[in-house]
């Protein structure tokens, strides 16, 4: 038997995943991003397969990841959590800047952005594992990381029922 609650207990933190295919750009809210290895520097992201932004990141083979700031209040989640970018342009007011490899930068919110160079995919099911080579990393801001249990138990977010995939 799965006590399916005993997975709120691993740790988890809320970070915004980035992409583009050419000049349209996508960003999502996840929770499962890890570093995988110190040489080479990768970083593993996990992002639902019907999500517009796992359709990005196998085109361009490029994603960032932000992780988001404790004070990042819910609307601001919900613009990238909540909404696909399918019929909703999340950055109508949310300003971003291109990075290294071409991805959105959202500094608004997050602490610090890693660019990464898709490596490899691995087929999980309902979601793809894309693990990336670091290509750029930088600090954005001193800000204490959302963690998912912080988002859940203290801002009280929830997942509304039927949201889209980012």
């Amino acid at each position: 038997m799965i006590d399916i609650m005993s997975l709120s207990k691993i740790t988890y933190g809320l970070y915004l995943i980035s992409s583009f295919d050419g000049d349209k750009v996508n960003a999502m809210a996840a929770n499962s991003v890890m570093q995988v290895s110190n040489n080479p520097l990768l970083l593993a992201a996990v992002v639902n397969k019907d999500c517009l932004t796992a359709e990005y990141i196998l085109k361009s083979k490029v994603f960032n990841v932000m992780p988001l700031a404790e004070n990042t209040d819910l609307a601001f989640i919900g613009n990238f959590g909540f909404r696909s970018g399918r019929g909703f342009d999340k950055f109508a007011k949310t300003p971003y800047e291109k990075g290294a490899l071409g991805a959105p930068i959202i500094k608004q919110n997050t602490t610090a952005v890693y660019e990464a160079a898709l490596r490899d995919t691995v087929d999980a099911g309902t979601h793809y594992l894309f693990i990336g080579e670091l290509k750029a990393a930088k600090v954005l801001s001193g800000g204490q990381c959302l963690t998912y249990d912080y988002y859940t138990n203290v801002i009280k977010g929830k997942t509304p029922a039927g949201a889209p995939h980012s």
